[in-house]
């Protein structure tokens, strides 16, 4: 009986806080708990994993070449006899760095740009919301290609191997992707700083730096995080393609949209080459779309408290 009095006390509205309800009505999504775990698995599954699973993704055995799954090699092997699940392990690392790193910034160029057109207005807005409309009208995939196809050798030369790579995919797959988030940040900041309490910080003498940082900015992550989960997603899928038409990294590199481009010759004859990467690109961004639309839901403050 106690027990139930405490459970009941710790549940009133006195004690619940800002956190406990975001948690509450985000554990309620089955979807997008689903995808927590999903994503959870993989990710200490490529961060962890290749520690104890010592099969080297370099070694080659062409005996051995596009073996199907086995005790030795559990997802088979590619048409070098090299071993598909130390290789999606290892490319697994690179294709959530891209993401991740992509999406730092998306997020980051896409919040200063919505923030000044929100916040000053004018010939500031006009001119951002122009440059803005200006990217989405760019067509994302030729722009891609172009650019990586003229720059890559340069982005070499200027950081070693694969880092050059690695920036090269990260800033234009990042540099195209903002916009959304300009949008959306913009919309909040109209809305934002026409309340009273930002009325009331700019009365007393705030200056805009304040006044974005410290009383705008924190009252528009909602949109923010979310469409900085969402991102990850769609720059993994970005630098799968590109992979995969053989503009993304070096045939040394494992990454999964390489493997998808190395295994299309043998979709027949082998398709757990084709399986296996695709199901981890697939469960990925599955599971990162789920956990956008958890948080979308869990952060909008209309929701309902439970």
């Amino acid at each position: 009986m106690k027990n139930a009095v405490s459970e009941s006390t710790d549940r009133s509205p006195q004690n619940r806080t800002l956190l406990g309800d975001i948690w509450r009505r985000f554990r309620r999504d089955k979807m997008a708990v689903f995808g927590s775990v999903v994503l959870l698995i993989i990710v200490v599954s490529v961060a962890i994993a290749p520690f104890f699973y010592t099969t080297s993704p370099d070694a080659i055995d062409f005996g051995n070449s596009i073996a199907p799954p086995s005790w030795k090699h559990p997802f088979g092997t590619n048409d070098l006899g090299q071993d598909q699940l130390a290789r999606i392990l290892i490319g697994g690392r690179i294709s959530l760095a891209v993401g991740v790193a992509a999406m730092l910034v998306a997020i980051s160029f896409g919040t200063s740009v919505g923030a000044m057109a929100g916040f000053y207005g004018g010939i500031a807005d006009g001119l951002l919301m122009r440059m803005t409309d200006l990217f989405l009208s760019l067509p994302q995939l030729p722009v891609l290609l172009l650019v990586i196809y003229l720059f890559r050798e340069s982005a070499r030369a200027i950081a070693s191997g694969e880092v050059g790579i690695f920036l090269l995919i990260v800033l234009v797959v990042g540099g195209l992707n903002w916009m959304s988030v300009a949008r959306l940040v913009r919309a909040s900041f109209l809305s934002v700083r026409e309340m009273d309490f930002v009325t009331a910080a700019r009365a007393i003498g705030a200056k805009p730096r304040r006044l974005i940082w410290v009383h705008i900015l924190p009252n528009v992550l909602t949109p923010i995080i979310v469409a900085a989960t969402l991102a990850v997603g769609t720059a993994i899928i970005t630098e799968s393609t590109l992979s995969f038409l053989g503009l993304g990294f070096p045939p040394d590199v494992p990454t999964w949209g390489r493997m998808l481009y190395d295994a299309q010759n043998y979709i027949q004859t082998a398709p757990h080459m084709v399986i296996f990467p695709g199901a981890a690109i697939f469960l990925t961004v599955l599971s990162i779309n789920y956990i956008g639309d958890g948080l979308r839901d869990a952060l909008d403050p209309h929701s309902k408290s439970f």
